[in-house]
């Protein structure tokens, strides 16, 4: 069946005609119907019969109405993120924690677009706003407000630890509830703002990214051996390092309850105070706690001479100290590079203290010299300045109560540093576990510093513009929870033999856009069409394709 036009004299019709086959075999035409002279026909009288034949078989309805399109949105990356927030259990159990009848809007909804935004462009809550324009997040309300994302960040800390519990119990499935191995590190987060208030975590201190003094807050992260993310802690930007390992354990053993517990720790971590409080902590336990805790350098004095008679095999000795196990490891090519490098150092600043002295032994001979007059005082400190920048006061003291400029090197100090050159020094008090195994499990300590490359790099955490020290807290939690939506990418591509990161697989799937057009009355929306690398993507992150 089709439409022909038919002249009759001045006048064309337009008719709707079928063919048919005859008795004898022969195709004729013939005229079903009669639909009108052609300068007679407005759009009005054939619409409804075009519209008709559109909805028979599915289709739009007559595209002689003019077709409007929306701007694409961004929909796979943050459609992927969808799913394995609500795989994961997140999205209800973040929803029961912040369920409340005098909040006319949808927290969790905001919870899971102020997460999503840190891992695909991170930015401000305006700036999450504007880019929340520019994606299609499934479940997102139409219209969201800044002043929203600021009371669902309050709304974060005021249900702080029923929050943090739920997303726990969701962790919990993942672990080994025999025994865990858990990491534990600390890193320096910078942060904006004058002005001090009441339990205010902004405080000076120094920063571990610029090696300077900053105003920041101090961020803790708890890591599985599986490189999982389990929860996080949040202090004043001056506390001392050793004074958060206690409490931290405190919260693990009571929101993971596995059996047996070996924390790993770096340098930092260490006194014997807390050695002494995590043996106690362990006996005042009915699960098992232990620990892996490195040694550092500054403390090896302590250890007196039970380094001096090891007899290393394979690179590994043990001994006893503080009434524990000591697990050494030794590198000979590393030491004898960190003695030849110390070296090196130590004689630049000897040939600089030298050409301190000929410029002053010159002037005392009362020849000029181009530049301003030196002085004694001059000397001491720019020699002290250039020692303290090389880290190596520990060598090298100029002696203030000489009237003349001069030095000393301490050659014995050099030669007790030698000793300890490529010697990695490891507490611990597993039993079950070679010199290897511990050495190894230290040396796994390395991821989590990756992870915080990835909260200061991929998912921005730094700087910190917020004010308010419940808002610090809240930035931090989307932030951790932003971290264990990457891990856990990290992991699923890594066990499905991809090689691709989750910075790239976000960055391929963006490219799957969501289209909307409307025509006449209607809207209409699509999807993109994917391909392989996408669909492979999807099979590797254990999530339905769109």
């Amino acid at each position: 069946m089709y439409t022909r036009l038919t002249r009759s004299g001045s006048r064309t019709y337009l008719q709707l005609v079928e063919s048919y086959r005859t008795d004898s075999g022969g195709v004729r035409q013939r005229v079903v119907a009669n639909l009108g002279r052609l300068d007679k026909l407005e759009p009005k009288h054939l619409d409804p019969l075009i519209n008709g034949l559109n909805r028979a078989l599915g289709r739009a309805e007559n595209t002689a109405h003019p077709v409007e399109y929306d701007s694409a949105r961004a929909f796979g990356d943050v459609y992927a993120l969808h799913e394995l927030w609500q795989g994961l259990g997140f999205g209800q159990a973040i929803k029961r924690a912040l369920r409340s009848s005098r909040r006319s809007f949808d927290a969790e909804a905001l919870v899971r677009a102020m997460v999503f935004n840190r891992l695909c462009a991170p930015d401000s809550k305006l700036g999450c706003l504007q880019w929340l324009e520019t994606v299609s997040i499934p479940g997102m309300p139409e219209s969201i407000s800044h002043d929203q994302l600021l009371r669902t960040m309050d709304a974060l800390m005021d249900r702080t630890e029923a929050v943090e519990a739920r997303a726990a119990e969701q962790l919990r499935a993942m672990l080994d509830q025999q025994l865990s191995v858990v990491f534990y590190d600390l890193t320096t987060v910078r942060i904006h703002g004058e002005g001090q208030l009441p339990e205010d975590v902004r405080a000076f201190g120094m920063n571990k990214e610029t090696g300077a003094i900053a105003r920041q807050f101090v961020l803790g992260v708890v890591q599985s051996a599986d490189e999982l993310p389990l929860m996080h802690t949040v202090h004043a930007g001056n506390i001392a390092e050793t004074k958060t390992l206690q409490g931290m354990l405190c919260q693990v053993l009571e929101r993971f309850p596995v059996e047996r517990v070996i924390l790993v720790a770096d340098r930092g971590l260490l006194s014997l105070d807390n050695v002494s409080e995590l043996v106690a902590l362990a006996e005042a336990s009915a699960r098992k706690l232990q620990f892996i805790l490195a040694v550092p350098a500054r403390r090896y004095a302590e250890l007196g001479g039970t380094l001096e008679g090891m007899d290393f095999a394979q690179g590994l000795a043990e001994g006893r100290f503080a009434e524990q196990r000591l697990v050494v490891a030794h590198d000979p090519q590393r030491a004898a590079e960190q003695s030849s490098r110390r070296r090196e150092r130590i004689a630049e600043l000897e040939a600089f203290a030298e050409a301190l002295v000929r410029k002053l032994d010159v002037q005392d001979a009362g020849q000029s010299t181009r530049g301003r007059r030196a002085s004694d005082r001059g000397a001491y400190s720019r020699f002290q300045r250039a020692v303290a920048e090389a880290e190596l006061t520990r060598f090298i003291q100029a002696d203030y109560q000489a009237d003349r400029f001069s030095y000393s090197v301490d050659e014995e100090a050099i030669a007790r540093a030698e000793l300890f050159d490529g010697k990695l020094v490891v507490l611990t008090n597993v039993v079950d576990f070679s010199a290897a195994e511990v050495v190894a499990r230290y040396k796994a300590l390395a991821d989590i510093e990756r992870g915080f490359r990835v909260l200061k790099s991929d998912l921005e955490i730094a700087p910190v513009y917020h004010r308010l020290p419940d808002r610090i807290r809240a930035h931090a939690l989307i932030c951790f929870l932003a971290l264990v939506l990457y891990r856990i990418m990290r992991m699923r591509l890594k066990a499905h033999g991809s090689t691709v990161s989750p910075e790239t697989a976000l960055e391929l799937l963006r490219r799957i856009q969501r289209h909307r057009a409307i025509i006449a009355e209607h809207a209409y929306s699509g999807v993109s069409k994917t391909t392989q690398e996408q669909l492979d993507l999807f099979a590797a992150l254990e999530i339905p394709k769109p």
